[in-house]
């Protein structure tokens, strides 16, 4: 046999540093060189603070420059706009510190294929290329470039400003008699702050692409996956937990709701309810993309639960039979006790093997992740439910709830 020449598994993840979506690309080199993060996307707080002051702070000195911070002069005063404040001092916080959760909790996934066996050996070429492939598309520039591309062309000119910028004066937006127009603040808003956010976020999507697609690589190979595992997934377990990573980032997306529904309450005397069907198609959005990647496995458990409960079936009966014929025709021999006999021991055993091939699901995904990821989307958005009663009332019906 002619030994392989091109690297394994093990060595692309090992001069990798293990499987990463954010180590590598355009920006993370750019932040390396900006000594805002390491090779370990370490130094967190720095890179908070410095894209955080840098998308809001000087909104905040120009709209003071404009007297525009607070009082009546405008519809909507900064230090009134929930949004803004929610979207760069809480939203992109938090999608930056995501990423390192994501990095640190998705980083042995590799490594979880491989040291589990579930790679055969005739199909480790195709693991191999289902790595490379995806870090090959992380680091690509063409895929940043786009991705600017899109915030300025799409993101800025066809969504932003002919649908978020209102038609009432505001800190961002000034009205004269030829129309309305943006202010100093607002041009540094649309061409800077905006972009950075929606870049971040752009990003964060690009990446549950490549999360996709090197799990839909995977799943094409057939996989050695065994029925009888206790995880009741064929030992596809260790991906169930993937989804708590994401945590961060579904609250992220509830937080950038929260913001737009606040500012439809305290501007523009909208309720919390007339924002249902946004709330519930976020959530349905966000649990989609967390979640569905993990389905691309469906095919390959249904079938291995298929073949399971046909071979242990088989199994079970043949040694059913024999206990059967043993212990309750006569097969037995007179100084052999039931009492004790292993063959009780060993046929509960069996039962249970076959109750755990029965009860394998068709996705390593869990009731308790679905529950958690859509609480910290709702979480961000509970604080409006003030809007509607006191804090009192409401309290009381929440114990009411509870008790």
């Amino acid at each position: 046999m002619t030994p392989r020449t091109t690297p394994s598994a093990a060595d692309i993840l090992r001069d990798a540093q293990g499987f990463s979506l954010f180590i590598g690309g355009p920006l993370f080199q750019l932040l390396r060189r900006a000594h805002l993060s390491d090779d370990a996307l370490l130094l967190v707080r720095r890179r908070v603070a410095v894209i955080t002051l840098f998308a809001w702070l000087p909104l905040f000195l120009l709209a003071a420059l404009q007297g525009q911070l607070v009082g009546h002069s405008v519809a909507v005063p900064f230090l009134r706009d929930a949004e803004v404040h929610i979207r760069f001092l809480v939203v992109v916080p938090l999608l930056i510190v995501a990423e390192l959760v994501v990095h640190q909790r998705l980083h042995s996934i590799g490594w979880a294929f491989l040291e589990r066996k579930l790679i055969p050996e005739a199909a480790a070429a195709r693991f191999d290329e289902a790595l490379t492939s995806t870090f090959r598309l992380r680091n690509s520039v063409l895929a940043e470039l786009l991705l600017l591309a899109v915030v300025y062309g799409v993101g800025v000119h066809l969504v932003w400003r002919p649908n978020t910028v209102v038609d009432v004066p505001t800190w961002y937006v000034t009205s004269s008699a030829a129309g309305s127009r943006l202010s100093p603040a607002g041009i540094w808003y649309g061409y800077v702050s905006l972009p950075i956010f929606q870049f971040l976020l752009l990003r964060w999507y690009y990446r549950l692409l490549l999360w996709t697609w090197f799990l839909w690589r995977v799943s094409r190979i057939e996989l050695n996956l065994i029925p009888t595992h206790p995880d009741r997934v064929g030992g596809l377990g260790f991906l169930a937990n993937t989804a708590y990573a994401f945590t961060l980032l579904m609250a992220a997306h509830g937080g950038m709701l929260a913001a737009q529904i606040a500012n439809g309450i305290f501007f523009f005397g909208k309720s919390l309810p007339e924002f249902k069907i946004e709330i519930a198609v976020l959530v349905a959005f966000l649990l989609c993309i967390v979640f569905g990647p993990l389905l691309v496995f469906a095919p390959q458990l249904a079938r291995a639960k298929r073949v399971g409960l046909l071979e242990y079936g088989t199994l079970a009966e043949r040694y059913v039979r024999e206990f059967d014929v043993k212990w309750l025709r006569g097969g037995a021999s007179a100084d052999e006790p039931l009492v004790g006999s292993g063959d009780i021991q060993s046929l509960a055993d069996l039962s249970n093997s076959f109750e755990v091939v029965r009860g394998m699901r068709l996705a390593p995904v869990s009731k308790e992740a679905l529950l958690r990821l859509t609480v910290a989307v709702l979480l961000p958005i509970a604080p409006l439910l003030l809007t509607m009663m006191p804090l009192e009332t409401l309290l009381r019906r929440l114990v009411g709830l509870v008790f």
